[in-house]
């Protein structure tokens, strides 16, 4: 579905399967993904006019989630984040809710939980161009 972003999710996971998996997982819910390596990719293509939400791993090789976000945060004029770790202990968290994350989830999460997160953060589908 492709809607100009009011939809969208973009995923950022340096963890190839683990990407494919979650995009599977949110086209199976009529959303319009776009999957990155890494952080570097995702800023190198993202222009800034799409709305949508950001799901940013927090370990990423060569710069981390939370230091993307200190650094590129406002090129993302308000987009939500919902951070995934592995290891999420309670500082780094509190840092992350700093960074302007609004949601973290700590890997293995449910399915459930990442679908409702995410919904949260965006128009339901009837509101949705093209949809």
């Amino acid at each position: 579905m492709a809607d100009g972003g009011n939809g969208r999710v973009y995923i950022v996971d340096d963890d190839e399967p683990v990407r494919d998996s979650l995009k599977t997982l949110l086209e199976s819910f009529s959303l319009d993904v776009r999957d990155y390596a890494s952080c570097n990719d995702f800023i190198d293509t993202y222009d800034g006019s799409g709305s949508g939400c950001l799901l940013l791993d927090l370990h990423l090789p060569v710069m981390g989630g939370l230091e993307f976000l200190e650094r590129y945060g406002p090129r993302l004029r308000g987009m939500p984040v919902i951070m995934i770790s592995g290891r999420g202990d309670p500082a780094t968290v509190a840092r992350a809710r700093g960074a302007g994350v609004v949601a973290f989830l700590e890997k293995p999460f449910e399915e459930e939980t990442l679908i409702a997160a995410i919904s949260s953060l965006l128009p339901p589908p009837a509101a949705r161009p093209g949809t």
